[in-house]
């Protein structure tokens, strides 16, 4: 399969809530990345914008009846890059992980000017 879209992990977030899942949770997550990076058109299935906020999305990875998100946005257009995760028991997105998921987004492009400007 070709990639459309290249996908990176802010800092240890995202690597430190995979590892915390289970095995055939980790496949799963897999899996959607993998979708996020070679289908032209994400289905929301697999994708969502989250309500409300300036390009925040959440990936979504359901098994059985259980139900996990990644928070992620989009970088220059097809780099995608993944922050925290967390496991959904509530049909809201709770309000606290949205706004870590932000703080971290904020995070991301402030040490990227950064970068650029001492280049």
């Amino acid at each position: 399969m070709t990639k459309i879209r290249t996908i990176i992990a802010y800092k240890n977030y995202f690597k430190d809530f995979l590892l915390s899942q289970p095995k055939k949770v980790q496949d799963k997550i897999y899996k959607i990345i993998e979708l996020i990076e070679t289908i032209k058109i994400i289905p929301s299935k697999y994708i969502k914008h989250i309500e409300g906020t300036d390009g925040l999305y959440e990936a979504r990875i359901s098994l059985g009846s259980n139900r996990w998100r990644v928070f992620c946005f989009f970088d220059e257009g097809r780099l995608v890059v993944l922050l925290n995760g967390f496991q959904k028991k509530t049909q809201k997105t709770p309000k606290k992980e949205i706004e870590k998921a932000l703080n971290l987004k904020h995070e991301y492009f402030n040490e990227k000017i950064k970068n650029n400007e001492n280049k």
